[in-house]
């Protein structure tokens, strides 16, 4: 669900700096956090400078979870850890990464350590402009594609981890790296069902590059910006109806009603027309059923891959019938790319949740945000 594939564009949005200088401590004491709304993960410090990250949700619909050793690197001598209790034990602060998901580029970036990034799989779509600049200049190595990593080519550049991602957990080139002794680490963040607790995932990057208080500034600063766009949207005097998503093949695609973009649609007070589901991920509907409930929607978000309205009623002269497209009402984050036409929403939405809701409040309630400039979300043409 990371890249770009005709059934993600249905799928993805249904699930792809200004910095506050001041900042609490990430961790005070020992078994202390301080993560507030992600759920797939946890970070504990001791006095004695070990760090353990568990994940608990590296995948949807687990019971598989993970637990990691994070050691100083001034310490590895006189540590003694039980190998046996750990899925990889890494030495930290780490220098060089390797890391499978757009997703995560974003953390690296915000965190001051982009250049510490040597390796990733299908890096045509990154759309960073700063990390492509890298990939040109051929300080990030192509590495295949994450289901079937070029293994050799990670043994050559030699990461002291590579942070991975998996649907299931059947990455054999995974297996085969730690056999090699590279310590593989899964991120879930993907699986989060809420804005929040997606961008909380640069929580989960701190550790590696003792960026604690860096990680903690900066989430608090998307979290602000977040609520507050939120709590303006409730000032709204109407809540405009909105449908999502397409047809892929005879399968119209769209948000479930405790989805990611659910979420964003109620938070910038819009009424959502299936939002009564149920549904964390996304929902697998008819054409039929859909345009019973949709066809009066006053806004059409995300409507799949197309950028305008010609393309879609190339594609299917039903979309025609739905008054959302009758009055050009119609909006898509499909536009918005990478030099290299990797989707930018993919890769940095998840990370900044404040710019999507300001765009979503934006066209629903222009009158709340005029001076608005659309980050994501731009009008079909």
């Amino acid at each position: 669900m990371k890249k770009v594939l005709p059934l993600v564009f249905l799928i993805v949005f249904v699930s792809c700096k200004d910095e506050k200088k001041e900042s609490l401590p990430f961790i005070q004491t020992s078994n202390a956090s301080t993560i507030h709304y992600a759920k797939g993960f946890s970070v504990e410090r001791s006095e004695s400078g070990l760090t353990i990250i568990k994940v608990a949700s590296p995948w949807p619909d687990t019971k598989t979870a993970f637990t990691y050793a994070l050691i100083p690197k001034d310490k590895m001598a006189s540590m003694t850890l039980n190998k046996d209790e750990y899925d990889a034990i890494v030495a930290v602060p780490v220098e060089r990464i390797v890391v499978t998901s757009t997703t995560h580029i974003p953390a690296l970036e915000a965190l001051g350590v982009g250049e510490n990034l040597v390796g990733f799989p299908d890096t045509k779509y990154i759309s960073s402009k700063k990390t492509r600049k890298r990939i040109d200049a051929g300080q990030i190595k192509e590495l295949g594609k994450n289901e079937a990593i070029n293994t050799e080519m990670v043994l050559e550049l030699d990461p002291e981890v590579l942070i991975g991602f998996g649907v299931a957990g059947q990455n054999k080139a995974y297996a085969t790296l730690q056999r090699a002794n590279i310590p593989v680490v899964y991120n879930g963040d993907w699986t989060e069902e809420t804005p929040l607790g997606k961008a909380e995932w640069i929580k989960f990057f701190a550790p590696f590059f003792d960026k604690y208080m860096e990680a903690d500034s900066i989430f608090k600063g998307v979290e602000t910006s977040y609520l507050e766009a939120k709590a303006l949207a409730k000032t709204a005097n109407k809540k405009p109806t909105v449908l999502s998503g397409a047809l892929y093949k005879d399968v119209w695609y769209l948000p479930g009603g405790n989805s990611w973009a659910a979420k964003f649609f109620s938070d910038a007070h819009a009424d959502y027309l299936w939002s009564d589901t149920s549904e964390t991920g996304s929902l697998s509907l008819s054409l039929e059923s859909v345009l019973e409930k949709g066809k009066p929607a006053e806004f059409w978000i995300s409507p799949a891959q197309f950028t305008s309205y010609k393309a879609m009623n190339a594609a299917n002269r039903h979309y025609l019938q739905f008054d959302a497209f009758k009055n050009r009402k119609a909006y898509s984050f499909a536009g918005t790319s990478g030099e290299t036409e990797g989707l930018l929403y993919y890769e940095l939405a998840p990370q900044r949740p404040d710019l999507v809701l300001k765009d979503l409040i934006h066209i629903f309630h222009p009158e709340l945000l005029p001076d608005h400039e659309p980050f994501f979300f731009k009008p079909l043409d």
